[in-house]
């Protein structure tokens, strides 16, 4: 499609997916979350839509317990879906993986136990997968030695910039329970990003869609595909983990900015839209009379729209 607004097309194209958190032998989560048949779906919905991938990131948390055959299954639904897309897959690994068991399902690596850290050149644009995770724990860390290569690695900007990929998010979250399995030692992460060519920062492991900063760069959480944690719940439930609201996100690297949209995994009956036989229609307008035709309450595009909506 041809530029229609301000902006030129996305130089870049991220999915951000999270926390699958899938078991060995296909087993539902807690005896009753299909998280294979919720992990499908998302692949499917991404497939099927309009957004061209350039890369499908997920930010830890891909298997439940570090079952190997959770990694067998999991690498068998997700690959040919994004070779098909012809993307580049980027893993990142989550507090409920295990390092042993992802590195060799996942890479065909042997782990010596050292941190799984790595680089994807994305036609210019690096993608940082960082581990943050604590054998044996839940909350995060990030080690001395893992901080001396992030800055190396950053001393050399690239040419659209770094994507910092993470399980753990370094931002505040008002479920307090969850603050206890936070990223510990942030101030040392800040101090190595701060000034580089990161714009942007990726995680999960919150199990809710959120957005803040962090020394000054953008950070984006997707939800869960397994189940969500509901923000919403009533006040007698400290925590309360629901098998609905699972989404993942669509992240859109531009010149300047970038910008991080959500996508229910749940279809919903469509009330309005256009089809795209509209498309050709559309660009073949004069720039003045596309925005008179689109804009305009009075034109007879908007007209028959109005009629429609009022039955």
């Amino acid at each position: 499609m041809i530029q229609l607004g301000q902006y030129p097309p996305a130089m870049r194209v991220v999915a951000h997916l999270s926390d699958t958190h899938l078991l060995g032998g296909g087993r539902p989560l807690y005896g009753s979350v299909p998280v294979e048949d919720r992990l499908r779906v998302a692949l499917e919905r991404l497939e099927a839509s309009a957004v061209d991938p350039d890369a499908v990131v997920f930010t830890g948390d891909l298997a439940d317990v570090g079952e190997e055959d959770a990694y067998r299954r999991l690498r068998a639904a997700v690959e040919p879906v994004v070779s098909r897309m012809g993307a580049e897959l980027v893993w990142v690994i989550g507090n409920h993986d295990d390092r042993a068991a992802y590195a060799s399902l996942l890479f065909d690596e042997e782990s010596d136990g050292r941190p799984q850290d790595r680089v994807h050149d994305i036609a210019g644009l690096r993608i940082i997968s960082l581990d943050t995770t604590v054998p044996g724990y839940h909350h995060g860390e990030i080690e001395a030695a893992q901080l001396d290569w992030l800055r190396e690695e950053l001393s050399t900007p690239a040419p659209l910039g770094t994507i910092l990929a993470l399980h753990h998010p370094p931002i505040p979250t008002p479920l307090e329970v969850m603050s206890v399995l936070e990223l510990k030692r942030q101030e040392e992460l800040a101090a190595v990003v701060r000034g580089s060519d990161v714009r942007a920062i990726l995680g999960g492991h919150l199990h809710y869609s959120t957005h803040s900063t962090f020394a000054g760069i953008p950070v984006h959480v997707a939800s869960a595909t397994c189940y969500t944690l509901d923000l919403g719940a009533n006040a007698d439930r400290l925590l309360s983990g629901v098998d609905g609201a699972q989404s993942f996100d669509l992240v859109h690297v531009y010149d300047e900015v970038i910008v991080s949209s959500t996508v229910p995994l749940a279809p919903h009956v469509e009330a309005t839209g256009f089809s795209v036989e509209y498309a050709p229609m559309i660009e073949g307008m004069s720039p003045a009379d596309r925005l008179e035709q689109l804009s305009s309450k009075s034109s007879h595009l908007n007209l028959n729209e109005a009629a429609s909506s009022a039955g």
